[in-house]
C-alpha cells in the first residue's frame, strides 16, 4: 500500500471508530463511558499528571521483552527448522508447551523473581518466545530444498545458506508472527501491570477505576491504544527496511 492510500485509509478509519463511538457513548448516556472529545480532553490534560511517565514505563517493558524474545526465538527457531536431529529433540518439547497459556505463570514469576521490572517483562518475553519460535521454525522447515542445494553447490558453507537463503526466507513469516503477538504483547502487559504493579498504563487505568475518576481511567486506555499503534508501526517500519525485496510497486508480494 502506497504511503498516501495508508494514510487516507487510516483517516477514514479514525473517523468511522470515532464516529462509533460518540454514538455508543450518546446511545448508553454514562460517565463510564464519555464521548470521544471529552475523553481526549482528559487525555491531553493527564500528559502532565504522570500519563507520558506510565506510558514511558510500559513502553520500556513491552520493547525490552519483545527485544528479548527475538533474540532467542528467531535463532532457536530457525536452528530447530534446518535440523532434523535438533528438531526431534525440540519439537515435542514446543508443541506440548505452546498451547499451555503462559499468563498463569505470572504468580510463580512474582514469587521469584518479585513484583518488580523483571517479572513483567519476562512474562511477556515467554509468551513473545513461543509464538516467535513455533513460527520461524515452520518457516525455515518450508524451505524448499533445491534452494539450499542451489547456494551450496557454488560453495557455500552453513552459515552463508543460512544467510543468504534461511534468513531472507523465514523473516516476512517471523515478522507476521511479531504483529499478532504485539497485541498479545500488550494485553499481557496490562494484566501484569495491574495484577502486581505500582507503575505503568496498567497501574495507571486501574488506579484511576478505582478512584472512579473516568477521565484518568479513558486518559490511560488511549495511552494503551497508542502504545499498541507505535508497537505495530515500529514493526511495519523494521520489516519495510529488512524485507525490500517483498515489495514491489508498494506492494507486498510473497
Amino acid at each position: 500500500m502506497s504511503g498516501g492510500r495508508r494514510v487516507g485509509g487510516y483517516a477514514v478509519a479514525v473517523v468511522i471508530l470515532l464516529a462509533g463511538w460518540a454514538l455508543l457513548a450518546w446511545l448508553i448516556d454514562s460517565p463510564a463511558l464519555p464521548g470521544p472529545f471529552a475523553a481526549f480532553g482528559d487525555f491531553f490534560s493527564a500528559l502532565g499528571e504522570g500519563l507520558v511517565e506510565a506510558f514511558a514505563v510500559s513502553a520500556a517493558r513491552v520493547f525490552v521483552a519483545i527485544g528479548l524474545a527475538l533474540l532467542f526465538a528467531v535463532p532457536l527457531g530457525l536452528m530447530v527448522g534446518r535440523s532434523p536431529r535438533a528438531d526431534a529433540v525440540f519439537a515435542p518439547l514446543v508443541f506440548l508447551t505452546y498451547p499451555i497459556p503462559k499468563i498463569v505463570f505470572l504468580p510463580v514469576l512474582l514469587v521469584l523473581l518479585g513484583t518488580g521490572e523483571v517479572s513483567k517483562v519476562v512474562l511477556i518475553a515467554i509468551i513473545v518466545f513461543f509464538q516467535i519460535l513455533v513460527t520461524a521454525r515452520d518457516a525455515a522447515k518450508s524451505i524448499p530444498e533445491a534452494s539450499v542445494l542451489s547456494v551450496r553447490s557454488l560453495g557455500a558453507g552453513a552459515a552463508q545458506v543460512y544467510r543468504n537463503v534461511v534468513v531472507p526466507a523465514s523473516l516476512p513469516a517471523v515478522f507476521t508472527a511479531l504483529r499478532i503477538a504485539a497485541g498479545t504483547a500488550v494485553a499481557v502487559l496490562f494484566i501484569s501491570e495491574t495484577v502486581a504493579g505500582t507503575s505503568g498504563l496498567g497501574f495507571y487505568i486501574m488506579d484511576a477505576w478505582g478512584r472512579i475518576d473516568y477521565g484518568d481511567m479513558f486518559a490511560g486506555i488511549i495511552a494503551m491504544g497508542l502504545l499498541g499503534i507505535l508497537l505495530y508501526e515500529v514493526i511495519e517500519f523494521a520489516e519495510g527496511r529488512l524485507c525490500r525485496w517483498t515489495r514491489v510497486g508498494g506492494r507486498t508480494v510473497g
